[in-house]
């Protein structure tokens, strides 16, 4: 017997769910998705019951030949992407999460040999099932947030329920691995907001502690990740908590306090992760001299030299911000110092301006509100603007469409940090940025809505403040566009992104029709303007605006989507890649048709992605370029030129092909 005594309610609910089945399995095509939504409240119910996703996964089978996915992208499981997992788990929308989670049963009787796929093999489904795990790791430990009980109500404990299950069937020690591969993933871009992945690695420390948890020999590579937050040196080697630390540090010699520094510096520049007893050690040795500080922020020639010349604006930094809770404020405090940006002579007055700023009411109350009220919102803005300043390519955009303000922020931060200070000032003292667009100002204050529809949350501090003002900004200068010939772009991206933005600018997209234009003359324009082969080999100096056409791991249209160009460079592999900055949080993509973008491995340097020159010019249709230094169109292989367009055909312009050109579109890439 399969349910007994009090699982009668569950076995009602799974003879509805047989009986829903088996109806819409024997509809005809056409009816099918009259029937759909039976099924789909009923899996519902089952799964919110206990035991109910083992009782769904042993019709994982009969459900997926019934035809719940036919005609959506769950259809072909083996393009899935496990990244997009968690925005289906959180939706509003019930029968999004319950598809999404009998995508997963389903995935799980393949794994296991349950069920033969003729799209994907057991290998495939189960390693898709350890990194589905691996990213929604919360689900399974941490009970559902405010914001899941609001979007979701009781359907938030679906998604539990079912990790709870899959992890059972997979193994914790599968998990782990995966969880740390991906959290070092995620480190080598070095983001500036890790308060997720140091969730993830506390989590991992908790599964170690536990003796339920049998992790075999997984999760050996742990322990750099777990003793960086919580043991990276011999002081705290066994978590003593940071008062019980601070007390220690009193009783140390020079040569402990030196070894102390030391160790901590190592383990935050190995890892991007600050521990919450480095600010201890580094406001314990404001008094011990600038040796000690240079050491424990792991600083080179350079940043020491810094250190010493801005010696009192330094240790005000560090009073005035660095606490446990604020901990990564030091990393970027080091990076500040050792890109040499305080040389600059408006730097350090500007900083000074940043110590004593008086938020505004409203600027103290998101601060708080996102955050939390362990420091004051004066200290987390300072820790959120010493990590810009130190991390530029290390801005997010969060979940929200605001890809354009953090490029902007990232450029300030990277090429005038001190208008970025500016920007901080007015956002976060007088909640109102003024711009100017062709001679007229622009108020955030006066501007309609942004991009954005709400008010986003899940920023770091400086761009909590300063988005929604940017956001209004750039929209507004898009609406006094309306009515001109042409991409809106072509005017806004120089107005707001700065001067160095290139009043050149080409587009291969007709605004009006939507079809692709001139693509061979887009293509030669852009290898002339950028690649060094074909521009007289001139570096790019300045991050440059352009736009991208992102598609998925089938090489499906998404969207358009805002990043810098940052350099272009031969990699270790002799191929000429192009490095650019991309706002989203998560930089490392699989954009279909082989092309993927790489994060660490190839030349880059932390918070760039990268791509071969050939493979990037095919997601391209948006750049800028300076009139004045172009030359003429470069003489590219039309080999070359004709392997982009293809990629170009076969991904996100195949339903943007001009009719004249139909009959000349190639067959799909071999």
């Amino acid at each position: 017997m399969e349910l007994t005594g009090d699982n009668d309610k569950l076995a009602g609910l799974l003879a509805h769910l047989d009986e829903a089945t088996a109806l819409l399995a024997s509809a005809p095509e056409f009816a099918k998705p009259g029937k759909l939504p039976r099924v789909l409240d009923t899996a519902r119910r089952v799964m919110l019951q206990p035991g109910g996703c083992a009782a769904v996964a042993t019709r994982a089978r009969a459900i997926d030949e019934a035809g719940i996915f036919a005609g959506s992208d769950w259809a072909t499981p083996q393009i899935l992407v496990p990244a997009l997992t968690p925005h289906s788990l959180g939706s509003a929308d019930a029968n999004i999460v319950v598809i999404e989670a009998l995508s997963e049963l389903r995935l799980l009787a393949i794994a296991h040999g349950e069920y033969p796929h003729p799209l994907i093999s057991a290998e495939q489904a189960h390693h898709y099932l350890t990194q589905v795990i691996a990213i929604n790791l919360t689900l399974l430990f941490g009970p559902a947030t405010e914001a899941e009980r609001e979007t979701q109500g009781r359907l938030a404990q679906l998604p539990r329920n079912l990790f709870q299950y899959l992890t059972e069937r997979i193994g914790y020690e599968h998990v782990i691995d995966q969880l740390i591969d991906e959290i070092w993933r995620i480190l080598e871009q070095r983001p500036i907001q890790v308060d997720a992945v140091k969730s993830m690695i506390t989590q991992i420390a908790s599964c170690q502690a536990n003796p339920d948890i049998d992790l075999g020999a997984s999760g050996q590579g742990a322990n750099r990740l777990v003793s960086s937050l919580f043991s990276p040196t011999r002081g705290c080697q066994e978590d003593p908590g940071v008062a019980e630390y601070r007390e220690r540090l009193a009783s140390m010699d020079p040569s402990a306090l030196h070894s102390e520094a030391i160790g901590f510096a190592r383990a935050m520049h190995d890892t991007g992760l600050v521990s919450p007893y480095h600010p201890v050690l580094l406001r314990f040795l404001l008094d011990q001299g600038e040796h000690f500080l240079a050491e424990a922020l792991g600083l080179s020639a350079t940043g020491r030299d810094c250190l010493l010349c801005y010696r009192d604006l330094v240790q005000a930094l560090i009073r005035a911000c660095v606490h446990p809770p604020t901990a990564q404020a030091i990393y970027g405090l080091a990076l500040l110092l050792e890109r040499g940006i305080l040389y600059q002579p408006s730097m350090a007055p500007a900083l000074q301006r940043q110590l004593g700023l008086e938020l505004s009411d409203w600027s103290q109350q998101r601060l708080t509100l996102a955050f939390g009220d362990t420091v004051s919102p004066r200290a987390r803005l300072l820790e959120g603007v010493l990590c810009m300043l130190g991390q530029p390519l290390g801005v997010g955009q969060g979940n929200n469409p605001t890809c354009q303000s953090a490029r902007a922020l990232s450029m300030w931060a990277y090429s005038d940090p001190d208008y970025l200070l500016q920007m901080v000032a007015w956002a976060a003292r007088d909640d109102e940025i003024i711009m100017h667009f062709e001679g007229q100002s622009i108020s955030s204050l006066e501007s309609a809505g942004g991009v954005a529809t709400s008010l986003p949350l899940d920023l770091d501090p400086v761009s909590l403040l300063v988005v929604p003002h940017l956001d209004r900004i750039y929209a507004e200068m898009g609406r006094r566009c309306i009515g001109r010939e042409g991409d809106p772009h072509r005017w806004v991206n120089p107005e707001f992104h700065g001067w160095w933005s290139g009043r050149g600018f080409r587009i291969n997209v007709d605004v009006a029709t939507g079809h692709l234009e001139d693509l061979d003359a887009f293509l030669r324009h852009f290898y002339a303007s950028y690649h060094p082969y074909y521009n007289g080999e001139l570096p790019l100096i300045h991050p440059q605006p352009a736009g991208i056409a992102v598609t998925d791991s089938a090489a499906r249209f998404i969207g358009w989507h805002a990043i810098s160009l940052l350099r272009v460079n031969i990699d270790p592999s002799d191929v000429m890649r192009l490095y650019f900055y991309n706002p989203n949080n998560d930089s490392g993509q699989d954009w279909g048709d082989g092309i993927r973008v790489s994060t660490a491995g190839n030349g880059e340097r932390f918070g760039e992605s990268s791509l071969p020159f050939e493979e990037f010019a095919s997601r391209l249709y948006i750049f800028h370029y300076d009139p004045l230094e172009r030359g003429e169109l470069a003489q590219v292989a039309q080999e070359e030129l004709d392997r982009v367009i293809a990629r170009i055909h076969h991904s996100w312009g195949a339903d943007r092909i001009p009719a004249a050109e139909m009959q000349a579109s190639e067959g799909p890439l071999g």
